[in-house]
């Protein structure tokens, strides 16, 4: 069955000066506007649409790729604001309608904010909300240690940044393992690094364990392979340098060199590291 507020697969059944009508099925005919048509659509094609409800609230099909779906997260930009709530551009004509009920605080013109995207079930109306919480961590969860999970970064605490994980629950990557600027309703892949007693989340934003420095040692003899045998980064480097280089932590980095020099791959000089050659 066609889906509101999602992209859809549906057959042409009939074409019109002004677009072509698809088949909803249970949801009845749904006209495509003429001007998402392409020359060479014709009756028994399957096309790939979203589906809402346009100003007058009828059902209407598009071809455009909206920014965001109904169940899912995505930080929006505030594009007006009036007495029924606030607009956020998500991609389409219609702009997503926030109510005032469903600001979490006010709305204010021109700023980003993380929305939940839903359909009101009375109206069939897609809306949206900034009160995340009543959309997060309503069932238990199966994540596991080590898991890679995708990560929606918000706002900064005194312990470090909540991130909404696969869009279902909280985690918290905590301040002591962030070795790269973060902002807010930017979207990463991250990893679960602990699942507490209590049943909240630790995230961490590199692989866990000997896989990760086995992942960073790799890199790194690679870069050597490449800069002749040696590279002007040691283990007295500033992190955001070695960011930089091989995008991982300072402390990732340490372990893998040290691996490396136990397994007598590298020698570490003042000045760098250098490719140790039979």
């Amino acid at each position: 069955m066609a889906t509101i507020g999602r992209s859809n697969q549906l057959k042409v059944v009939k074409e019109v000066k002004f677009g072509v009508y698809l088949d909803g099925e249970e949801l009845g005919d749904i006209l495509l506007p003429v001007r998402y048509v392409s020359e060479n659509t014709k009756i028994g094609d399957v096309l790939d649409v979203f589906i809402y409800l346009d100003s007058d609230d009828y059902l209407i099909a598009t071809t455009l790729e909206p920014k965001t779906s109904v169940g899912e997260f995505a930080c929006l930009t505030a594009v007006s604001v009036n007495r029924i709530g606030a607009f956020f551009d998500w991609g389409l004509p219609k702009d997503l309608l926030v109510p005032f009920s469903e600001q979490k605080q006010s709305v204010e013109e021109g700023k980003k904010y993380i929305v939940y995207t839903y359909l009101d079930n009375e109206t069939d109306r897609i809306a949206g909300s900034t009160k995340l919480n009543k959309f997060l961590d309503n069932y238990p969860h199966s994540f596991k240690k080590g898991q890679q999970v995708d990560l929606i970064i918000e706002d900064h605490t005194n312990i470090g940044y909540k991130a909404i994980i696969n869009g279902t629950h909280w985690g918290v990557v905590y301040d002591n393992d962030v070795f790269k600027p973060l902002r807010y309703g930017q979207k990463m892949k991250g990893f679960i690094k602990q699942i507490r007693p209590d049943g909240k989340i630790n995230l961490s934003l590199q692989k866990l364990g000997y896989g990760k420095t086995d992942d960073v040692s790799k890199r790194i003899m690679h870069m050597l392979q490449e800069q002749d045998g040696f590279i002007a980064c040691n283990d007295k480097t500033p992190p955001d340098v070695i960011y930089k280089l091989f995008g991982v932590s300072k402390k990732a980095f340490k372990l893998a060199i040290g691996r490396l020099y136990k397994e007598r791959s590298i020698t570490i000089e003042e000045r760098g590291i250098r490719l140790n050659t039979k």
